[in-house]
C-alpha cells in the first residue's frame, strides 16, 4: 500500500485583492471577531449539525449531532437549534455572533425561508474533504434515500442515484425488517456470514423477491445480512460508476457507512485490488454539515457588502479540487504557479 501523504493546507486558495471594496472587507475581517459557524445538513431521513469555533479543524467542534427527523424536519430543527444555544450558553458563548449555512437534499426550502446561505452538497462535501483528507480521490456516500459517488480529481464530479431509494439507508431498513431486526442488528448478523447470495438492490420489490425464497428455504440470517450489504455495494458501484474506475484513496461518508462496519466491508470486497486505501473519518456522518460550516469565505465577503470578482492564488495545488471548485462557481482564478504533484520520491512537479 502506498505511503499516505500528509500534505495539508487550511486554505488552498488565498483570496487577495479580489473585491471591489478591499478596505471594507479588510476592516470587517480585522476589527470584528470571527463568528461561530453553524453547518446544518438536512437529508431525507436525518438532520446533522456542526458548530465550529474560529479554527477550521474538524477535530475541534463545539457541538455536533445527528438525528432522525421522521418526516418532521421543522420540529427536529427547532429542537436541534435550542440544544445548540443551550450548549453554547453552558460554554458562556451564547451571545457571540454566528454564521449559519444549510446544505442537504431537504435544505434548500428552509434556507430560502430563513434567508441564510444554501451550500450545494457537492461543494460542502468536497470542502470538508479538501480540508481534512486532501489525498482523497473518490468519495462514496450513502444517505437515507440517496447514494453518491464523487470523483474529486481532476475536477469534482458527483454521480447520484435517481428517484428510487434502492441501495440506500432506507433500503437497508426495509430489508432488515424482513429478517426481524434493525440496521444495527443486520450489521451484527453479517459479521458471521459464510455464504453470499445474489440479491437485487436496485429496487426493494425485486430484492424482496430474491430474499423471501431464501428465507423460506432456511438460509442462515448472517448469510442473508451480508448478501444484502453486498447487493448495496454492487449496485452503488455498477449503477453510479458506470464503468469509470474507482481507485486511489476512497473515503466513506454518510450515516449507513459510518455506523455499519459490514457495509464498509462489502464495499472493500467489491473494490478489492482496485483501491489503495479506504478511509472512514471519525465523523463521517457529519462531513457534509462540516463542509457547510467551513464553506463561506465568499459568503463572508459578500456579507460585508463587497463583491467577489476573482481569486488570486500564489501557489495552486492543481491536484486538489479547491481551485477547480471556485472556477466551477463562475469566478475568475489566476495562479502564479500550479503544482501538478507532490511526492517524497519525485519531489514537486509543476504543471
Amino acid at each position: 500500500m502506498p505511503t499516505k501523504l500528509e500534505y495539508r493546507t487550511k486554505h488552498e486558495v488565498m483570496m487577495a485583492s479580489l473585491v471591489q471594496e478591499p478596505s471594507s472587507i479588510s476592516q470587517t475581517l480585522n476589527t470584528e471577531p470571527r463568528p461561530l459557524r453553524i453547518g446544518l445538513d438536512i437529508g431525507s431521513t436525518t438532520v446533522k449539525a456542526v458548530v465550529l469555533d474560529d479554527s477550521d479543524s474538524l477535530d475541534a467542534t463545539l457541538f455536533a449531532d445527528y438525528r432522525r427527523h421522521h418526516a418532521n424536519v421543522r420540529a427536529t430543527m427547532e429542537g436541534l437549534l435550542r440544544d445548540i444555544r443551550a450548549h453554547l450558553a453552558e460554554l458562556g458563548r451564547a451571545d457571540e455572533p454566528v454564521r449559519l449555512a444549510i446544505t442537504g437534499s431537504g435544505g434548500l426550502a428552509l434556507a430560502d425561508a430563513v434567508h441564510v446561505p444554501f451550500v450545494q452538497e457537492v461543494i460542502a462535501e468536497t470542502r470538508a474533504i479538501d480540508e481534512a483528507i486532501p489525498q482523497a480521490d473518490v468519495i462514496i456516500e450513502l444517505g437515507g434515500e440517496d447514494a453518491k459517488i464523487t470523483y474529486l480529481k481532476p475536477t469534482p464530479e458527483q454521480r447520484m442515484n435517481g428517484s428510487c431509494a434502492g441501495g440506500t439507508g432506507a433500503f437497508i431498513d426495509q430489508m432488515s425488517t424482513l429478517l426481524d431486526t434493525d440496521a444495527a442488528g443486520l450489521n451484527e448478523m453479517a459479521k458471521y456470514y459464510q455464504t453470499l447470495y445474489p440479491i437485487a438492490s436496485r429496487c426493494g420489490v425485486f430484492a424482496k423477491t430474491d430474499l423471501q425464497p431464501l428465507i423460506n428455504d432456511g438460509a442462515a440470517k448472517p448469510d442473508l445480512a451480508a448478501s444484502i450489504f453486498t447487493a448495496v455495494a454492487t449496485q452503488t458501484i455498477a449503477g453510479l460508476a458506470s464503468g469509470r474506475p474507482i481507485h486511489g484513496t476512497v473515503v466513506f461518508l454518510g450515516g449507513p457507512l459510518f455506523f455499519m462496519s459490514e457495509l464498509r466491508e462489502a464495499f472493500r470486497r467489491a473494490l478489492d485490488g482496485k483501491v489503495d486505501e479506504f478511509i472512514t473519518p471519525t465523523d463521517a456522518h457529519l462531513y457534509v454539515a462540516n463542509g457547510a460550516a467551513l464553506d463561506g469565505l465568499i459568503t463572508l465577503i459578500e456579507g460585508a457588502g463587497a463583491t467577489v470578482v476573482g481569486a488570486g492564488i500564489a501557489v495552486e495545488k492543481a491536484f486538489q479540487p479547491g481551485g477547480a471548485r471556485i472556477r466551477a462557481r463562475g469566478y475568475r482564478v489566476e495562479s502564479l504557479a500550479r503544482v501538478q504533484s507532490m511526492d517524497p520520491e519525485t519531489g514537486i512537479v509543476f504543471c
